[in-house]
């Protein structure tokens, strides 16, 4: 018998603890019920229409995904626009919707962990403890040592590659030596000075705003921006692999798949 959604948000709460989240966050359940058997998964950035109606073609019962569809209380669904037109489509097609935000961004192994494997990099450590949270190895970013130095200029095309991005916005000298790199999925110009202090030459990160642009300049700090979506999107093919090892090791019988082909809304002209 296939397991029932509470489990699966069971497994989900040991990855990524709900209480990890930032306050103003709402991970976890926002479309479905409890009881509803789940014989498939299916993992997606944004919890967008498209993403629903891939789920549903790919007979998934489960749409799994890193942003939230619900931030604060709704007032009311209007069923023409976001959110409602998600929530109508999800409750006619039968697909729940479960999120694992800023929960997946701090724990060990989450978004900001799977980005520091996916560069290579050496010695990571937590960049902005979170101690507050009494959850081992939790924390904002990450910043670990890259295994042979590499210029700027090598660096933005290494970024390109991992992370799927076709162009990115980059502060610093092509060739900037870069040995120590600091990196945050999502939105991370906030932790520039932090970046700074900890002894980082770049900081990959996304959504970077022009006085923390400026503020990198001043110190010193290479930045490469290689937007919000390709940062964590990078990361959702090895978080959907732990997944599948988690429900094994549990005698789980679900299927996970990652939408391949999933864009952001964006796009360059």
């Amino acid at each position: 018998m296939a397991p029932k959604l509470k489990a699966i948000l069971e497994v989900l709460e040991e990855i990524a603890p709900s209480r990890a989240a930032e306050e103003w966050d709402n991970p976890g359940l926002q479309v479905g019920h409890l009881s509803q058997e789940i014989e498939k998964i299916f993992i997606s950035l944004d919890p967008t229409l498209k993403a629903v109606r891939k789920a549903f073609k790919r007979n998934a019962q489960l749409l799994l995904t890193h942003h939230n569809l619900i931030f604060r209380p709704l007032s009311s669904v209007d069923q023409q626009i976001y959110p409602g037109d998600v929530i109508a489509e999800a409750l006619d097609k039968g697909i729940s919707i479960v999120s694992a935000h800023t929960n997946l961004d701090v724990v060990q192994g989450g978004i900001n962990d799977i980005l520091a494997d996916l560069f290579g990099l050496q010695d990571v450590e937590v960049l902005e403890n979170r101690n507050d949270l009494g959850i081992d190895g939790a924390g904002l970013g990450r910043i670990g040592s890259l295994p042979v130095p590499l210029k700027l200029a090598q660096m933005t095309n290494e970024v390109k590659k991992v992370l799927g991005a076709e162009r990115v916005k980059v502060v610093g000298q092509k060739n900037r030596r870069i040995g120590r790199v600091a990196l945050v999925g999502g939105a991370g110009g906030q932790m520039v000075s932090r970046a700074s202090k900890r002894g980082a030459d770049l900081l990959i990160t996304g959504d970077v705003r022009h006085h923390e642009a400026l503020g990198a300049e001043s110190l010193g700090l290479a930045l490469v921006d290689g937007g919000h979506f390709h940062t964590e999107k990078a990361a959702l093919a090895p978080f959907g692999d732990r997944l599948r090892k988690a429900f094994i090791k549990r005698n789980m019988e679900v299927l996970v798949e990652v939408y391949k082909n999933e864009k952001g809304p964006e796009r360059y002209e």
